[in-house]
């Protein structure tokens, strides 16, 4: 009659210990843990669903990330692209097409940039300068909603999802507000 009774409370108290871990895990926790990621290379696949294209366009190439501030997206197919983040500034290369945009004079773009730049590194204040955050999941499998708080963004983003394990970010989901969509999923190359 104990055992049975000892085995009924096992179930309780199996879910209490994982209600105690996951109450451990928020949105602070994955802060700190994506901030302590020293950056790296990866490779990309992303799937670009847009209304006036009858098919989606997917592309691929590499990512390269150096914390804080630096992100290059080296596009290889279907075309050569080159997308360099540094700092303030944007510099996009197609073929003998170079164009540069300082950020600080486009605060959408810079919102949209700094959504990217601040998940990377684990930049809690950065992220809620632009967006409601919220997130679900555990730490074996999360997902971060980012949602514009400005109306201005609001008008080019409905959100920004992003997808994980731990430390890494996997996926990338971008919902626009005129229903055009990506998905980019991220694979490490160097292990980090």
């Amino acid at each position: 009659m104990k055992l049975i009774r000892v085995l009924g409370v096992l179930p309780w108290l199996t879910f209490c210990a994982l209600s105690a871990q996951a109450a451990g895990w928020d949105i602070d926790t994955l802060m700190r843990s994506l901030a302590k990621q020293e950056g790296g290379r990866a490779r990309f696949v992303e799937t670009k669903t847009i209304a006036l294209l009858d098919k989606p366009v997917v592309s691929s190439g590499e990512l390269n990330y150096q914390p804080p501030a630096r992100l290059e997206k080296r596009t290889l197919k279907p075309r050569q692209e080159l997308m360099v983040l540094d700092g303030d500034q944007l510099r996009l290369e197609r073929g003998k097409q170079v164009l540069t945009i300082r950020l600080s004079d486009q605060p959408e773009a810079l919102a949209f940039v700094d959504s990217l730049r601040g998940t990377l590194a684990g930049d809690k204040a950065a992220l809620e300068k632009n967006y409601k955050l919220r997130l679900s999941g555990t730490e074996e499998r999360w997902t971060l909603d980012l949602l514009p708080d400005d109306q201005r963004i609001a008008a080019y983003v409905v959100r920004i999802t992003f997808g994980g394990a731990r430390n890494h970010v996997e996926w990338i989901r971008y919902l626009q507000a005129d229903g055009d969509s990506a998905v980019m999923t991220i694979e490490a190359l160097d292990g980090k």
